[in-house]
């Protein structure tokens, strides 16, 4: 389990290993991040380090042509579960 009921998920996640970054345009930086499994309403990512990372940021993927806005439903050691926004 990743931190999270996978009961109360809105939509079923599919298990990926994809590389992505989380980009906070209000700091002008970015950090990298891995994509350990991905549904239409959100994904769990593995970093590094947490230290730094906001509540809300952007999630891009696929070499920036795919960008989500994201916000953070829960966070467990290296993992953060994010659900996307419109």
């Amino acid at each position: 389990m990743d931190g999270l009921d996978t009961n109360k998920r809105r939509a079923p996640r599919h298990r990926v290993l994809k590389g992505a970054k989380i980009s906070f345009h209000q700091l002008g930086t970015s950090t990298d991040c891995v994509l350990r499994n991905l549904s239409d309403t959100g994904a769990c990512l593995v970093v590094e380090s947490q230290a730094g990372i906001p509540n809300d940021f952007d999630l891009v993927m696929d070499s920036g042509k795919a960008i989500k806005h994201c916000h953070v439903e829960w966070r467990a050691g290296s993992k953060i579960g994010i659900s996307f926004r419109n």
